[in-house]
């Protein structure tokens, strides 16, 4: 379904479905989880992935909202400890019901307590950073791409190169040889692949924290390839009887999830005006 952006309020989703998800936050927020990716949703998007921060107001709007809802999960392909970092959510008073499921749900960081909770890495991460320089040399591929070092994955972003998206075509294929040989896979993103473990993706995670604290609704918001398993989780979630929101954070790189999306918001301005207005009509 495609949905026209809205600009500021709390406006009504497109859909049925996302309005009973809504209606149900609204009535018993103490039982709402508000899932959200942060590039592209809580973070502008940058040329430099390493100088991506949060938006200026995204940290006082979550602060504002998450004292009123069960939890807050930010859910991310970033590590644990960036996103952190980058989302400046440490230390923050308010963020106590804040966790941060980075490496789509394989690291954990509890706002609680300041830790991180993570298994060993996959050994086939080693192997792939080690063979992607060559790679990308012999491909013709090494100047205007960059790599991007995730701990558990390590991601190729084309959006420096002169023609980008011919760049991300040229590499798609050989990435995912190169992922399948150490038992990766590769997950496509606005001009980014990332090279990741499989069995892990934010579906996964968003679910599995949903059941953890017993959700009885549940807000995702995203602006990525990488987000769609998180809105067919959340699809799941209806089916099963939990009412859900699907969020997008509109971008015109990515259509699927703004035809999919209950409710678009203007990128990340727009995903820190919604959760404002949540926060407000809670009171």
């Amino acid at each position: 379904m495609t949905n026209g952006h809205t600009d500021h309020g709390l406006a009504a989703p497109a859909t049925k479905a996302g309005q009973e998800g809504l209606d149900a936050l609204l009535a018993r927020p103490g039982k709402a989880l508000i899932g959200l990716d942060l590039d592209g949703t809580l973070a502008p998007i940058v040329a430099d992935p390493e100088k991506a921060r949060a938006h200026p107001e995204a940290v006082s709007a979550l602060a504002a909202l998450a004292p009123k809802v069960a939890a807050v999960a930010v859910v991310t392909g970033r590590p644990a400890e960036v996103a952190v970092r980058n989302g400046g959510f440490a230390d923050v008073p308010g963020l106590e019901h804040l966790v941060v499921l980075g490496h789509y749900g394989a690291e954990r960081w509890d706002a609680r307590t300041g830790e991180i909770s993570a298994p060993a890495p996959h050994p086939g991460v080693a192997g792939v950073r080690t063979e992607l320089p060559e790679l990308l040399e012999r491909l013709g591929a090494s100047q205007g791409t960059w790599i991007e070092e995730k701990g558990r994955a390590v991601a190729v972003h084309t959006r420096r190169a002169a023609d980008p998206q011919a760049t991300l075509d040229l590499l798609r294929e050989p990435l995912t040889g190169l992922a399948g040989r150490h038992g990766l896979i590769v997950e496509p993103g606005r001009m980014v692949l990332e090279l990741r473990p499989p069995g892990m993706d934010k579906g996964v995670a968003l679910s599995e924290f949903a059941r953890e604290i017993g959700a009885g609704s549940v807000l995702y918001a995203g602006d990525d390839l990488g987000d769609l398993p998180a809105y067919s989780a959340v699809d799941r979630l209806r089916t099963d009887g939990t009412p859900g929101l699907l969020v997008c954070s509109g971008s015109d790189e990515v259509t699927e999830l703004r035809e999919r999306a209950d409710l678009v918001v203007d990128g990340p301005e727009g995903v820190v005006r919604l959760l404002r207005a949540l926060a407000g009509r809670l009171g």
